[in-house]
């Protein structure tokens, strides 16, 4: 196995453990530091978009979006992600290295900025299309096994042009699709409300949760931060099942049945204290929750008393 196949395993490997470690939405302090190998520092993200660390020679190591960065890069019909090439010029060694990435089906990794200082980690990604006249790289997700199992081979394996594959990348690309709607939708209600719960103000972050005021099935349930509440697990949990709803004036009522049970001071202070006390907004109005979907929402609290 050649030096290029070796650090990018240990950096798939290296993922892994961050992912393990601190959920699959990772810090860019930490994906600029990187990890070691063999003495040399390899950083994973770099100041432009497509990156390549020196101990590498020739192919970049990742690519990377962000959040409201110069360039519009999007998911085609075909469900595989579009990447802008650097600038304009398709001989830029940055988009010459994605080119190389491309005919030696060389597996990349792809951070898309969630918010900003936040990028959700995917990998193992391809580049399976080069299109100069549109500057844009069309970019596939490929599972992590056959990866591993087939880099080596002397055919490609399984990363060779096939049907089979190119439905398994599609599909595997549309759910990291979902996955970005949903990770986004969680990072951005969770800064609006500076991390914490807006019922309780509980502050450990790996606690919260983005709860959807409209249910993200219903129509009306769109993943932005004015149809979300940051809520801790348990009060995610009651405000799901109705134990108790939000008038359109932020004020916090608990179900009649649930205030009149005894069943110990978890119940009383998790629950049975929060009716009729505010809760905690965002200080800006525009991050605030829309008054009309919390009357959406606590309509069907009063249906379920």
């Amino acid at each position: 196995m050649n030096m290029d196949h070796q650090v990018r395993l240990s950096a798939f490997h290296w993922l892994a453990e961050q992912v393990r470690i601190h959920g699959d939405v990772l810090p860019r302090e930490l994906l600029a530091q990187g990890f070691e190998f063999e003495g040399h520092r390899v950083p994973l993200v770099g100041p432009q978009g497509i990156f390549k660390p020196r101990v590498i020679p020739m192919v970049p190591l990742s690519i990377t979006t962000t959040p409201k960065g110069p360039y519009d890069d999007s998911f085609g019909y075909d469900g595989f992600l579009l990447y802008r090439y650097r600038g304009t010029d398709p001989q830029h060694r940055d988009n010459a290295g994605l080119r190389a990435a491309f005919f030696q089906r060389t597996p990349l990794i792809y951070f898309h900025g969630i918010v900003p200082g936040k990028y959700l980690a995917v990998w193992p990604v391809f580049i399976v299309g080069d299109d100069p006249e549109h500057l844009t790289f069309k970019v596939a997700l490929e599972d992590p096994a056959y990866v591993q199992e087939t880099w080596d081979r002397e055919d490609g394996g399984v990363l060779m042009a096939d049907p089979a594959v190119d439905f398994r990348r599609a599909y595997l690309t549309r759910e990291v699709r979902s996955r970005l709607h949903q990770r986004g939708f969680r990072e951005r209600v969770l800064h609006a409300y500076r991390e914490q719960c807006a019922f309780c103000r509980l502050r450990h972050r790996d606690l919260l949760e983005a709860a959807h005021i409209i249910p993200d099935g219903e129509p009306e349930g769109e993943p932005v931060v004015k149809n979300g509440i940051s809520l801790c697990k348990l009060h995610h949990a009651a405000f799901d099942k109705y134990f108790l709803g939000v008038r359109p004036d932020g004020v916090i009522e608990v179900r009649r049945d649930i205030l009149d049970e005894e069943d110990g001071p978890m119940l009383l202070h998790g629950l049975k204290e929060l009716h009729g006390k505010r809760i905690y907004a965002p200080r800006s109005e525009r991050l605030r929750p829309d008054p009309d979907f919390l009357d959406w929402r606590y309509q069907r609290f009063m249906k379920a008393i």
